[in-house]
């Protein structure tokens, strides 16, 4: 259970309230004799309201905001840079409290919008094709900082409702699990952000023993990066295959819990000239997701500064998805969206620094 005072990420500060589903806030009021129906007012303040200070909970007595503020902070992230794509796509690069940073992207459809976020500072999977990875790892985000960028996103720049969250940022979303899933349990909320959990999708290169988990604990939309068909190609290209190689990996995805024809996991393959783009790496990928409920999403490789990759040509992308769309699958050619200013699939990085927590400063 929370203190009032804990050490968080190197500072000495109080802990962000955000970081509290409403059984762990619940269970914080109760001990101090407090009813759990505040649980929902509070809920409704920060994430429907979303106000920062508790004094302007009004609906709570003076008593409960004093001791609420003298125990928690409502915390914002720092917008340190915001750019808009000609295609209206927005990104957002915040500063976090111990001066690290992470980027989300904000990505407008006609009546709703779609925000990816991230989930670490940095990523320690080496992929080869994406940029983030040249920054390494620096560390896992809390679950209130991830439900930040969705909030602060929201009161910065959203015109439209957000309606779906995928958490295809920076990071491994399955190496931080226990902040993604109480960050999910929290935007699920009905007294918090009210997004369906189908609405969600959480993608990972494929950490297997935590696959199934995922599934028990969010029922979030599963996605998989998977990008090759056979080990030796995937273990080039994402080098946790090594440690769990395709078998493995599919026996993990067939177990999903909930996995259906109506729920259906996505598979993101990047298309990448001359690697794995040709009619029998198609085939190929038909023949390994045989029997799994499927969706492909043919990403176009974004390019970034010194990429050891180039992006497939578009006539080549055409006959991959015709050939997997033969075969029953739905395979949707992924629009780029904010490749201009660098927001598009495998292009986000860090500003941060491998800077020791102690040498960080708060915001």
């Amino acid at each position: 259970m929370f203190q009032c005072c804990q050490e968080k990420n190197g500072l000495t500060d109080k802990p962000d309230i955000k970081d509290l589903t409403q059984d762990r806030l619940a269970a914080w009021l109760e001990e101090r004799g407090i009813e759990r129906y505040r649980v929902q007012q509070i809920f409704k303040w920060i994430y429907i309201r979303q106000v920062d200070r508790f004094q302007e909970m009004t609906d709570l007595g003076k008593d409960l905001r004093d001791r609420l503020a003298s125990c928690f902070s409502i915390r914002r992230l720092t917008v340190q840079k915001l750019q808009t794509a000609e295609d209206g796509t927005r990104k957002f690069l915040f500063r976090l409290a111990d001066g690290a940073h992470v980027e989300s992207v904000l990505i407008p459809e006609r009546d709703h919008e779609t925000l990816c976020i991230s989930s670490q500072v940095g990523c320690a999977m080496g992929c080869a094709f994406c940029l983030t990875a040249r920054g390494g790892f620096i560390r896992n985000l809390t679950a209130g900082e991830i439900l930040s960028q969705v909030r602060d996103v929201c009161r910065t720049a959203s015109k439209n409702r957000i309606t779906n969250i995928v958490f295809m940022g920076m990071g491994e979303p399955l190496y931080n699990l226990d902040a993604v899933s109480d960050a999910i349990d929290i935007m699920s909320d009905g007294d918090g952000m009210a997004i369906g959990r189908r609405r969600m999708t959480v993608s990972t290169s494929g950490v297997v023993p935590k696959i199934t988990e995922l599934g028990m604990r969010t029922r979030a939309m599963l996605a998989i990066s998977l990008h090759a068909t056979n080990d030796d190609l995937r273990n080039e290209l994402v080098p946790l295959n090594k440690k769990y190689p395709i078998a493995e990996l599919m026996n993990a995805i067939r177990a999903y819990p909930g996995l259906n024809n109506s729920n259906r996991v996505t598979f993101e393959y990047v298309m990448l000239k001359g690697v794995n783009d040709t009619p029998a790496e198609a085939r190929a990928l038909v023949n390994l997701l045989k029997g799994v409920p499927s969706k492909i999403n043919l990403i176009p490789f974004n390019p970034w500064p010194n990429s050891p990759y180039e992006c497939s040509d578009w006539e080549t992308i055409e006959t991959f998805a015709e050939i997997v769309n033969r075969a029953g699958y739905a395979s949707p050619i992924r629009t780029p969206r904010g490749r201009d200013i660098f927001a598009a699939c495998g292009q986000l990085k860090s500003e941060s620094e491998r800077l020791r927590a102690s040498q960080r400063k708060p915001a």
